[in-house]
């Protein structure tokens, strides 16, 4: 079908949601608005969906979702013979609806399904799949999207999100089956009542929050501390449990951000729920101007990133990069379980290829293992899995990527703010006894090591015409690679996509053993570095820079002329 026939198709089959009728009833007419929500089907993959609400093959909306959820249960009849999943929700719009929508199908398939009672943090929903010992887990977010878009993320039985495999067997039997007469559907009353769906209890939070708090480096640390605190959820699930589990780690004295302490998903005073981004701190740092507390935190929509700010020398907030509270913990967590004779031997720390090099040197102090994976936190799930199925899961020590994202501990298989936020506290608890701020801590481990500045540039690409274009853009690197970039040469190049790394200055490739993967990097002189990374959730193009300084001034002046290089390079 082209995209007019699935339009006149949805006029006639889509009556069940008066805001998708209605949304279709007014393009009538306009082809450009019909093309944008019909000239594709949402792909599923190892992300899940993730799309604007709305109405169409490429949006979010009852009929997308009841056809993945199909595709998934079909998937876990054939593969399993059966099984159970878990499914949760954050504030996004409509997704307390997607859930219920998505265990009618479920349930209409034979399937015992596991749901919660109110919204809940994405590691949660981990958590579920592998307490309950279930073959899958949905959780309906869009992350730190804007407020327009919401999401299915798919887990697999290692409660770690699907991998390649599975995704597309789940793809396969999706685009198999008629989102309008292809669908299982029961009642959810019903199915409640049968005990085929059965809402998850209370105390499963609390067996959650006690493998949190094992993560403990310092258990009392924070006790007579007289740490205090800024938190702001961002309208999202962190509100419970991140407070829950700083209270009872010691953190008494916690000053919410009233404005965006609720559920809302309008985010209406953050539109770009996402706590990398400052304007959607400004409430937060308002409230550390009138508090003056020595943190303030902030926890994404689906609780599983997390940003801070701490203050500066001039007694404002600075805000604190993803990189830099991943390197902050990791020098905590490795340098405290040194001195507390708990460090395992060959101890293994996990992070992305684009988040710092820095913790390269960390873990060569310290005696520890690090690993590169790829962009995505199942990658890290993935070697936590590989270690579990080798019956050392104790090796794990810590996880992250630059994006705001930490896990400590192997309970769930995803990043978990609610565990970052207690590890981030408690290390302000630790270094506070000791007469020092985080701003001091991180500055200091910059003169130790080097000051290695991280910048990331997002570059978008809207509808049909961007993504043939961000597709274009990263076959034009691929054949013409640049010589240098920002005055710098480029000695080494890491093809993912290809499986290739090549060294420029003597021609040796070798192999990457990782998944393939649309990224290319791109070493140059000084441990400087470029990376060009499409995101696989968004239409965007993500640029990754690294500058390497004596000191802050010389990292931000080469981060300058990195930035005008790669810009021109992108064309953008």
């Amino acid at each position: 079908m082209n995209y007019l026939e699935l339009y006149s198709q949805w006029l006639e089959n889509a009556v069940e949601d008066s805001d998708l009728k209605a949304e279709l009833m007014s393009i009538d007419g306009n082809d450009k608005e019909i093309h944008e929500r019909f000239y594709r089907q949402l792909e599923f993959g190892t992300a899940g969906l993730r799309g604007v609400i709305g109405a169409g093959t490429n949006r979010m909306n009852i009929y997308v979702v009841r056809q993945a959820t199909q595709g998934l249960a079909n998937y876990i009849n054939k593969q399993f013979g059966g099984g159970a999943v878990a499914i949760s929700h954050d504030s996004r719009n409509k997704a307390s609806l997607f859930m219920n929508e998505a265990a009618r199908v479920l349930a209409a398939n034979g399937i015992k399904t596991y749901i919660t009672s109110e919204l809940q943090p994405t590691p949660v929903l981990s958590f579920l799949v592998r307490h309950f010992g279930c073959k899958a887990g949905i959780m309906i977010t869009a992350s730190h999207n804007p407020a327009a878009y919401n999401g299915y993320k798919a887990y697999g039985e290692d409660g770690c999100q699907m991998t390649d495999v599975s995704a597309d067997m789940v793809y396969n039997e999706i685009c198999s089956i008629d989102m309008f007469t292809g669908v299982k559907l029961c009642s959810l009353e019903n199915a409640v009542k049968d005990g085929i769906v059965e809402y998850v209890d209370e105390s499963v939070y609390t067996e959650y929050l006690a493998e949190v708090k094992k993560q403990q480096i310092n258990p009392s640390v924070a006790e007579d501390a007289d740490l205090s605190v800024v938190y702001t959820p961002l309208n999202g699930t962190g509100n419970k449990l991140v407070r829950r589990v700083l209270s009872e780690i010691g953190v008494k004295n916690v000053s919410i951000v009233k404005e965006q302490e609720l559920p809302d998903g309008n985010f209406t005073t953050c539109p770009f729920p996402n706590p990398e981004i400052k304007e959607a701190l400004e409430y937060g740092l308002r409230l550390c101007d009138e508090l003056r507390p020595d943190l303030l935190l902030a926890t994404d929509p689906d609780a599983d990133r997390v940003g801070i700010a701490v203050p500066d020398y001039d007694g404002s907030y600075r805000l604190i990069t993803g990189n830099e509270t991943g390197i902050m913990l990791t020098d905590y967590i490795l340098r405290c379980r040194k001195e507390n004779g708990t460090l395992p031997e060959n101890g293994i720390v996990v992070k992305t290829i684009v988040s710092t090099r820095l913790i390269e040197r960390i873990c060569k102090k310290y005696g520890a293992q690090m690993k590169d994976v790829l962009t995505g936190f199942k990658y890290i799930g993935e070697v936590i899995l590989g270690l579990e199925e080798k019956g050392e899961t104790d090796k794990y020590i810590f996880g992250f990527e630059e994006s705001y994202g930490y896990l400590a501990g192997s309970y769930v298989r995803d990043k978990d703010a609610v565990v970052a936020s207690m590890l981030i506290a408690e290390m302000a608890a630790y270094y506070k006894k000791q007469g020092k701020t985080l701003t001091q801590v991180i500055d200091s481990l910059y003169e130790e090591y080097g000051y290695y500045y991280n910048k990331t540039l997002n570059f978008y690409f809207e509808g049909a015409e961007g993504m043939h274009k961000m597709s274009e853009l990263m076959t034009n690197l691929r054949n013409n690679a640049p010589s240098e970039i920002g005055g710098f040469d480029v000695i080494g190049i890491c093809d993912y996509l290809e499986s290739v790394a090549t060294d420029l200055e003597t021609g040796a490739k070798t192999e990457i053993d990782l998944p393939k993967s649309n990224v290319l990097s791109y070493s140059l002189k000084g441990e400087n570095a470029a990376i060009v990374r499409p995101s696989g959730t968004e239409p965007k193009i993500k640029l990754y820079l690294t500058s390497v300084g004596k000191d802050k001034a010389d990292a931000l002046r080469i981060m300058d002329e990195l930035e005008v290089s790669a810009k021109a390079l992108l064309g953008v």
